[in-house]
C-alpha cells in the first residue's frame, strides 16, 4: 500500500534569467509541488542586475520594463521559496545555470536556501533520461502550452518525469 503522505512526484523548479552569461541573474521563478501545486513569479531585478539578453527575452517573452512593474522584490521571493520549499529536495533540468542564479537571488536577499536543489538526472537511469525530451515534448502538447515560462515548463517536466 502506498504512504498517502508521500507526494505523488518529484517538486519540480524552473527559473528563466535575464541571459545565458555569467552577468545574469532570475528573472522568473515557476514551480510545481508533489501534489501539484504551482506558484510562479517574476522577480524585480536589483538596482545593480542590468545584464539583459536580447536571444532569452525571445525565448521566455518577458521584458525588463514588465518585471520592472510587476516583479516581487528580491527577499520576497527568496522568503517565498522558502515557506514553500524548506527542508525539501526540489528537482530541476538545468542545475549548472538554474542553481548559480538561486543562490545569486539569496545571496542578494541576504537568506539562507532552505531547500535543495538538485538535478533531474539524479532520479532517472540512463534509458528514462534518454526518453525525457521526448516525453517533455508529448506533455507540452498534451497540456496545450504555448508559452515557454518558468512554472508551465516546471509542470511540463513533472509530468515527463511521472512517465519515464
Amino acid at each position: 500500500m502506498a504512504d498517502s503522505t508521500m507526494p505523488a512526484a518529484p517538486a519540480i523548479l524552473d527559473i528563466e534569467a535575464s541571459g545565458f552569461g555569467a552577468h545574469s541573474y532570475p528573472i522568473e521563478i515557476g514551480y510545481v509541488l508533489g501534489d501539484g501545486r504551482a506558484r510562479c513569479t517574476l522577480v524585480r531585478p536589483a538596482p545593480h542586475w542590468t545584464h539583459w539578453d536580447a536571444e532569452a527575452e525571445r525565448l521566455h517573452g518577458i521584458v525588463r520594463p514588465t518585471l520592472l512593474r510587476h516583479g516581487r522584490a528580491v527577499a520576497e521571493v527568496a522568503d517565498l521559496l522558502n515557506a514553500d520549499l524548506a527542508g525539501q529536495t526540489v528537482y530541476c533540468d538545468g542545475w549548472a545555470h538554474d542553481y548559480p542564479w538561486l543562490a545569486l537571488l539569496f545571496e542578494e536577499a541576504e537568506r539562507p536556501l532552505r531547500f535543495r536543489l538538485e538535478s533531474v538526472a539524479t532520479l532517472l537511469d540512463e534509458a528514462r533520461l534518454g526518453r525525457l525530451d521526448a516525453l517533455r515534448d508529448a506533455a507540452v502538447a498534451e497540456l496545450g502550452l504555448a508559452r515557454h515560462r518558468a512554472s508551465n515548463d516546471a509542470r511540463v517536466l513533472q509530468l515527463a518525469i511521472s512517465r519515464a
